[in-house]
């Protein structure tokens, strides 16, 4: 992509620094069975430390778990961070500046950049678009929707409107799911962006209101809903193509991102099958096609899986 680094975004929202900050010390929690399940709360000494026998306890259920004791170790006591990839919840509080590099500020630069154009150009397209606000963050960091963390990936919080994304996705997304470039990055923001112009049109609301009516279509109609966003990223992409921003092999690098974080090849990865009915984004092959039929047309009226 041909971008130009310049002033950062007024909508970008820096919380790298409190990654592993917190007012007070979190009571860590361990998961137990599948995503929103029961948590079991560790026992605390005299004064919310934790007790020697709180400890060994704790230590003995990780490992029953089978997740790495060591790694619970920073959420205790006064040094260190929370352990939020344990599941803690934090209470963030402005910290210092966060440790960085050049090549990381380099990509907060690309990503302010990214911001700034597609909420240039959506704001051409929708008289009614107002700007989200993009924060970056690591390991965790509270949104209007609840605590986001890493492991969730890049999302859209339309109860805040803002989009939230910890920066090491996109090492992941290079090296596990073999999608590199720069448009491969921009896609995911311009699709979190796509989630947010499904806001302000209504439709967001709409779907899940119909999911709460029709709990047997929730799957359904999420994947209808991600492969709109995959086709609205494809809109901003038609207009920058337009403008010049595009070079030779980044439509392609887009593809094959989305064709990367399909839930059909995400679950293959897993080991554990490929099961249609559980998907929530779509295959590869359907957030490709709608991702490349919004980079075609960049006709907004043409996103409309609800309808096809």
């Amino acid at each position: 992509m041909r971008w130009q680094r310049g002033r950062r975004s007024h909508n970008l929202e820096d919380r790298r620094a409190q990654g592993s900050q917190s007012t007070r010390r979190p009571r860590l929690r361990l998961p137990v069975g599948g995503r929103g399940g029961p948590r079991i709360p560790m026992p605390t000494g005299r004064g919310g430390r934790m007790s020697l026998t709180g400890l060994v306890v704790m230590l003995g259920v990780a490992w029953l778990l089978g997740m790495d004791p060591l790694s619970l170790l920073g959420g205790l006591g006064g040094g260190g961070g929370p352990g939020l990839s344990a599941g803690v919840t934090p209470d963030v509080a402005m910290g210092s500046p966060a440790a960085t590099s050049p090549a990381e500020e380099e990509q907060v630069d690309f990503v302010s950049f990214v911001l700034d154009d597609l909420q240039t150009t959506w704001t051409g397209l929708m008289p009614n678009y107002r700007d989200a606000r993009l924060v970056l963050f690591r390991d965790a960091t509270r949104s209007g929707c609840g605590v986001g963390q890493a492991e969730m990936g890049p999302f859209y919080c339309p109860a805040d409107e803002k989009v939230y994304i910890d920066l090491s996705f996109y090492d992941e997304l290079r090296r596990r799911f073999g999608a590199p470039g720069d448009f491969a990055q921009a896609y995911v923001l311009a699709h979190e962006i796509g989630h947010h112009v499904q806001r302000l049109t209504g439709l967001e609301a709409k779907v899940r209101a119909a999911q709460r009516r029709n709990p047997d279509l929730a799957n359904e109609l999420s994947v209808r809903l991600e492969l709109q966003a995959d086709c609205l990223a494809g809109v901003w992409g038609h207009q920058a193509d337009r403008r010049g921003v595009l070079e030779p092999g980044d439509i392609e690098e887009g593809l094959r991102a989305a064709a990367a974080i399909g839930d059909d090849r995400i679950q293959a990865m897993s080991g554990r099958g490929v099961h249609p009915e559980s998907w929530t984004h779509g295959s590869s092959a359907q957030r490709q096609e709608w991702l490349q039929r919004g980079l075609e047309t960049g006709d907004f009226d043409r996103c409309d899986p609800f309808g096809s």
